[in-house]
């Protein structure tokens, strides 16, 4: 079976040519509707639903910034853990400001504005280290390295969803 850069004709990259993966999706997604083997036998249906789930997944894969990174890595023959945190002493001092700001957010006078600027400061340190991720895994550089990277953006992805729920939370009291 194809991996998924294959199944899109996309090269083995981090960055990606958007437009030209979702227009692949879609005839992918048109070769495999259930709509073309209504007609046909059972097994013939069946496997148009496995190829249709398989396409549906893998274009899952490559749009998500952090799962596509795992899967490159994957193919580099490196398993990663969505949980996985490394020890750098500095990182793991800005995770605690990072999270002490954040519960901090209630006390602010205005909670709202003070979670927007912190948004936007997690938001810009996430950019700066996917950037720098695109650069090791197009580059065939240091895995290593990458690795490191991609468990510091799913810290970034968490904290930020945790700042959207108390975004919800701060616009539901005010």
């Amino acid at each position: 079976m194809k991996n998924h850069f294959e199944l899109f004709a996309l090269p083995h990259r981090y960055t990606l040519d958007r437009p030209a993966l979702d227009a692949r999706y879609r005839d992918l997604q048109r070769s495999v509707h259930p709509d073309r083997y209504a007609s046909a036998g059972e097994q013939e249906r069946r496997l148009s639903v496995q190829q249709a789930a398989h396409i549906n997944d893998a274009y899952q894969t490559l749009i998500d910034p952090l799962r596509r990174a795992r899967y490159l890595l994957e193919l580099q023959g490196i398993t990663m853990d969505e949980q996985g945190t490394h020890q750098d002493p500095e990182f793991l001092m800005r995770q605690m400001e990072l999270r002490e700001a954040l519960a901090g957010v209630r006390g602010e006078a205005d909670p709202l504005a003070a979670l927007d600027r912190l948004a936007r400061e997690i938001d810009e340190e996430y950019r700066a280290l996917e950037a720098e991720l695109a650069t090791e895994l197009d580059a065939g550089g240091d895995l290593a390295r990458a690795v490191t990277l991609v468990q510091e953006m799913q810290f970034f992805t968490r904290l930020l969803n945790e700042a959207q729920e108390l975004e919800a939370d701060l616009e539901d009291q005010y």
